[in-house]
């Protein structure tokens, strides 16, 4: 199961959508990059930067089972591979990645999370 809380997964999507919709914003006025250096994108990437290391090799775990890279089953292997990958910052990483929200609910659902109920504890 994962290292780090199912709180912090869901305050990581939050802050995703934020980026997501302030991206979208910037997209429809015309603003390259809208998101990137927005008010949500530095709360997200500051979130992830101070949660520890096993929480965001979990973190990238979770992600990449949502994004079907794994299957709920191969969590260890996940979370071994994203320990044994991590080269870069993990929020440079995640934050790069467009549906990191939706990647990170479907990998919840994917162990047994609701992430609904999660979601619903944190707002």
């Amino acid at each position: 199961m994962p290292e780090i809380h199912a709180d912090a997964i869901a305050q990581v999507i939050l802050l995703a959508r934020e980026v997501g919709e302030a991206t979208a914003v910037g997209a429809r006025d015309g603003v390259r990059h809208g998101g990137s250096g927005s008010l949500a994108a530095r709360e997200l990437r500051d979130f992830i930067a101070n949660l520890n290391e096993e929480e965001q090799y979990s973190l990238v775990a979770v992600m990449w089972i949502g994004r079907d890279s794994f299957t709920a089953d191969e969590y260890d292997e996940a979370y071994d591979t994203a320990r044994l990958e991590a080269t870069n910052p993990t929020e440079d990483y995640l934050v790069g990645i467009p549906m990191l929200a939706d990647y990170l609910e479907s990998g919840l659902e994917a162990l047994g999370i609701s992430p609904g109920d999660v979601e619903q504890g944190v707002i």
